[in-house]
């Protein structure tokens, strides 16, 4: 396994410190704070961990409170809400500096079936039919802030492959929407409570960026000020995280400084086996606002 999969597995893994209780730490990856995928990840290994027999996630909502520091450990807290003959509902704090910086609450159901239905997936090129995005050119890299060097040189656990890829330091103005294939870029173990936690790490990229496609915008600009707000994420059908999944997302309204963005992910069969949403802080400053010279 490769240091960037062994590494994101080991983030997931929690210390656990009493029953209730977990410490995780986090992975600098070239944000400024800690990355919102990997909070919510984090969470919802705690509240697996916490269940008294198996039972599935079917849905977990998150509202981020406060920046993560990257340079401190996360403690979670779950509350076991209840355990129904059916239904479990954990609720998890994340503390970090003595204060919550995070609140999710998730529920787990025991399988059972029942009717089924779904919309189908786009027609789109094959993930290995569209080539991977190009390197950033050593004399544009060097104009870039640090944070932002390190994140388009790094080399990350997942692989993506833009269906309509956009530059996103020129970035051009058009509809909001987009289609991703991901994936885990090795294979791991078969446990679906991993996957489960992986996917929630991988639902955070790209979900909210679609919301500046209209404006022509980027968070790479210095004058764009980006942060997730909360997180909804879905769990329909089973899937691997180490096979290619299509992230389908659309942004129905941007407006108060925020955007909501939404997405449906399908695996390569055409199953949709996820949906999630997100509404984020989307500022653009003038650059005496972004000094801190005016109000």
């Amino acid at each position: 396994m490769t240091s960037h999969v062994s590494e994101l597995i080991e983030l997931l893994s929690l210390e656990r410190l009493e029953d209730n209780l977990f410490r995780g730490q986090s992975r600098d990856i070239g944000t400024k704070y800690v990355f919102g995928g990997q909070v919510l990840g984090q969470a919802l290994s705690a509240a697996q961990a916490t269940l008294l027999d198996p039972r599935a996630a079917h849905s977990l909502h998150a509202y981020f409170l406060k920046a993560g520091d990257i340079d401190a450990p996360i403690v979670y807290q779950v509350d076991r809400t209840r355990d129904g003959g059916s239904f479990s509902v954990r609720r998890v704090t994340a503390i970090q500096h003595g204060q919550p910086i995070f609140f999710l609450a998730a529920s787990f159901q025991k399988e059972e079936g029942g009717v089924e239905h779904q919309l189908s997936m786009s027609e789109v090129p094959k993930p290995e039919d569209i080539e991977p995005a190009p390197a950033v050119p050593p004399e544009v890299m060097a104009t870039l802030p640090i944070k932002v060097q390190r994140w388009l040189t790094r080399q990350g656990p997942f692989e993506f492959r833009h269906v309509y890829p956009r530059d996103e330091l020129n970035p051009p103005k058009r509809p909001p929407y987009q289609q991703v294939w991901f994936r885990l870029s090795e294979p791991v173990g078969d446990a679906p409570e991993l996957h489960r936690a992986l996917l929630a790490y991988a639902s955070d990229f790209h979900l909210l960026g679609t919301a500046t496609f209209p404006h022509g915008i980027s968070y790479y600009q210095p004058n764009v000020q980006m942060a997730s707000l909360d997180h909804t994420l879905w769990f329909h059908r089973p899937f691997r995280a180490d096979e290619w999944l299509l992230y389908s997302i659309d942004s129905p309204s941007a407006q108060g400084s925020r955007g909501l963005a939404r997405g449906q992910i399908y695996d390569r069969d055409g199953r949709l086996v996820a949906s999630t949403a997100q509404e984020g802080l989307i500022r653009v400053v003038h650059k005496a606002d972004a000094t801190g010279t005016q109000g």
